[in-house]
């Protein structure tokens, strides 16, 4: 039996970040499963809660197993669940989902009918589901989100955090093996 939601999201980040890959996350049932991860812990200074709490991380600072939604570079909305309790400031951004289910609502949305490109991504994850500031502190595992933990962990990849000027030899990004819909390769396969 996996553990409650709350345990769950108690791990530290880079635990985490592991652990979501297969776990699946859906958005008024338009979602999938979990592909591809990235861990930034509270002292970690590529980690938007580095030099403390603002209006913009607030989200990550609060109650673990929620939703903090920010824009990125102006463009596009990202994704991250919220974790450890000890550490506060610690979260795990989501980069990529296999399509599941709404995938005319993602294609929609997308403007475009690929599941491989849906959701490749954390910018084009968010477009996929309808994620916005909107989403940003709600707990990932209520009413509008729908969270499941994985039934049996699949082999992960791990490598380097991508789209980050500082602490970039981290190895905390985590994929599923294999997958076609992670956003880009990855390597060290374990599990």
């Amino acid at each position: 039996m996996p553990p409650r939601s709350d345990e769950f999201f108690a791990q530290d980040a880079v635990s985490l970040a592991a652990a979501l890959i297969g776990c699946e996350l859906y958005l008024d049932g338009v979602g999938g499963r979990i592909v591809e991860t990235e861990a930034y812990r509270a002292g970690d200074a590529a980690s938007h809660s580095f030099r403390g709490e603002t209006l913009r991380n607030r989200a990550m600072f609060g109650p673990i197993g929620r939703a903090y939604v920010y824009r990125s570079y102006g463009l596009h909305w990202c994704l991250n669940i919220v974790c450890d309790g000890t550490e506060p400031g610690s979260a795990v951004l989501l980069r990529a989902l296999e399509p599941l289910a709404g995938l005319d609502a993602m294609g929609r949305r997308r403007g475009l009918d690929e599941p491989r490109l849906l959701c490749a991504g954390p910018g084009r994850l968010t477009q996929a589901l309808g994620i916005d500031a909107g989403h940003d502190g709600l707990a990932i595992d209520e009413p509008p989100f729908l969270f499941r933990q994985a039934a049996a962990p699949g082999p992960v990849g791990v490598g380097p955090r991508i789209g980050i000027t500082k602490a970039i030899d981290e190895p905390w990004r985590f994929g599923l093996a294999g997958s076609r819909y992670l956003s880009r390769p990855l390597r060290n396969v374990s599990g």
